[in-house]
């Protein structure tokens, strides 16, 4: 899409546009799309957002497709071969991190009835639309992405702080924090 006003941040390029045009801040209550977002926001704590992106469809391929019941089977060939994996991002505890995760997304599952209900409570269900006009004005963490973080750390995810938690809850649309004059602000529908 051509002259469209958009969020300045996903100006870089077409991959960043698709991204923001599609998927960014548009609400999901499919769980195996939770999952995936989940994986990908752990292991981009401390990189930058583009960097996953770029790298998405390798960790897709190298993480059974974010099957969660599959990868909490991973050995340590399995890890082994990931930290040889040049196509995602070569960290062991990161890699840790989403074996442990996988395995706590699936208790989620199992104790809540699907993940979508876990984490969607922390916004009430509801989705909680901001009104910013400039980037700056967009903050990195919030009350829920604090309650979130506290109490998915209770349950011992890993890299999972309140700015993760955030940036989470734009990624999945539980918070719309397109700036008002984005086309996307409004425009919910793909």
């Amino acid at each position: 899409m051509q002259n469209v006003v958009r969020c300045t941040w996903c100006q870089k390029d077409d991959l960043y546009r698709n991204y923001h045009d599609t998927e960014w801040g548009i609400p999901s209550y499919n769980d195996h799309h939770l999952f995936e977002h989940l994986i990908l926001e752990t292991f981009q704590a401390g990189l930058s957002w583009y960097t996953i992106l770029a790298k998405r469809e390798n960790f897709r391929l190298a993480f059974d497709n974010f099957d969660a019941h599959k990868i909490v089977e991973y050995n340590e060939d399995k890890i082994n071969e990931l930290l040889l994996n040049a196509g995602i991002i070569r960290s062991l505890p990161k890699i840790k991190g989403a074996i442990n995760n996988a395995n706590l997304y699936l208790k989620c599952v199992d104790e809540f009835g699907s993940f979508t209900k876990y984490i969607w409570q922390f916004t009430n269900h509801k989705i909680i639309t901001n009104h910013w006009e400039m980037m700056k004005d967009l903050p990195s963490t919030s009350v829920q992405s604090d309650n979130m973080s506290k109490d998915m750390r209770k349950r011992g995810f890993k890299f999972i702080g309140s700015t993760t938690c955030y940036a989470y809850m734009q990624s999945v649309g539980m918070v719309n924090d397109h700036l008002q004059s984005c086309w996307r602000y409004k425009n919910k529908a793909v």
